[in-house]
This record gives structure tokens, sequence and C-alpha cells, in this order.
């Protein structure tokens, strides 16, 4: 079974409306006690410039950006392979998106 890591991005089945497209892993590894999921902030390539898009620009994803608002859960057998690894900095963007979106303050050691 997959084991993915929080900022690796991976082809990810989203169900018959959303479709099979990669997706940033934003969740922790789980413990063998705890529910298979795994909680993803999907990468589109349709894009419309909104507060919650995070430009992606690493060579193994189309143009496109990590839109906060398609963030899921999802089974982890759902995640198909990885893809790769994003950056700490676009991480950190998208991270942000995500704080925005759902009006979640910043700790008090993230600056």
């Amino acid at each position: 079974m997959a084991k993915p890591k929080r900022g690796e991005v991976w082809l990810v089945d989203m169900g018959y409306a959303a479709k099979v497209r990669p997706a940033l892993v934003l969740s922790i590894p789980i413990d063998d006690d705890e529910r298979v999921l795994t909680t993803v902030v999907p990468h589109t390539t349709n894009t419309r410039g909104t507060r919650f898009e995070t430009p992606s620009s690493v060579r193994w994803l189309r143009n496109g950006s990590f839109d906060a608002q398609g963030i899921g859960t999802y089974p982890t057998a759902k995640l198909i392979r990885k893809l790769g690894e994003l950056p700490a900095d676009q991480l950190a963007l998208v991270e942000e998106c995500v704080r925005l979106l759902l009006h979640l303050p910043r700790a008090p050691d993230d600056g």
C-alpha cells in the first residue's frame, strides 16, 4: 500500500466527477491503528486566478495550480503513484492558501 508523505505529489483517483489527477499530500503519515486516509489538495490546469490557488512550477507537472478549494480526504488506496516532491517554498504557499480558506491562524512559531 502507498505510504504518502506530506509535501509529495501523487496521482490520485478522485472518483468519477473529479477524475484521476495530481494532488499534493497535506496530511502526515498515519499510525497502524488509524483510518487509512490521506488529505490532499488537487492540481488543476483549469486555473481561475483566485486567492486560493497556488501556481506550480515543477517540471514534472503541467502548468497549473494547486487549488485549496478542492481540498479533500481520500482512502490512501486511491493514491496511484508518486509523481514527485514539491519544493518547501511552494508547499508553504499552498499551506497559506489552505489557512486562508479555512480561516486558520498561523502557529506562533510560523513567523
